[in-house]
């Protein structure tokens, strides 16, 4: 199935769902410029093609008590397939690991971690990560401050 390519008013419902997914159709209609029914169209339509793959509810994790953030550079004894694979899989085991990315530079991953403290990051540090599939060194950078945070 190929994607219709998108407009100036599919980019404006994208937009205002990013920042708020549970506004109404009223609303949203109003603030693009569309009737309801062109509007709740285009949603199923970007949904349908992929350009909303779901909504969910944000949490805050400074008020969860996850307020220390370590970033985490990794590299592997081998990034074959197989060994890219294995790291993978266990990284989405890992609920502390709040995101993962493959980089291309001196180091193969970069994960962003979120704990309560300092002492727990050590241990998921030298209890979970250290002991992922393929891992060769780690790298840790604690953020002191989060300037900008967000979803597109």
């Amino acid at each position: 199935m190929t994607s219709e390519p998108i407009d100036s008013y599919d980019k404006a419902i994208l937009d205002k769902l990013s920042t708020n997914g549970r506004i109404t159709i009223t609303e949203l209609s109003r603030i693009i410029g569309l009737s309801k029914t062109p509007c709740q169209a285009r949603i199923k339509r970007l949904e349908a093609d992929g350009f909303i793959t779901g909504y969910r509810a944000m949490l805050n994790p400074i008020k969860l008590g996850l307020d220390h953030v370590a970033f985490v550079e990794v590299k592997l004894t081998s990034t074959n397939e197989r060994a890219l694979k294995a790291f993978n899989a266990k990284v989405m085991q890992i609920k502390e690991i709040e995101q993962c990315h493959m980089i291309a530079g001196g180091f193969d991953y970069l994960l962003k971690v979120r704990t309560q403290s300092i002492s727990e990051y050590r241990h998921v540090m030298g209890e979970r990560i250290s002991s992922l599939p393929n891992v060769a060194s780690t790298s840790t950078f604690v953020a002191m401050e989060s300037v900008k945070e967000g979803v597109l």
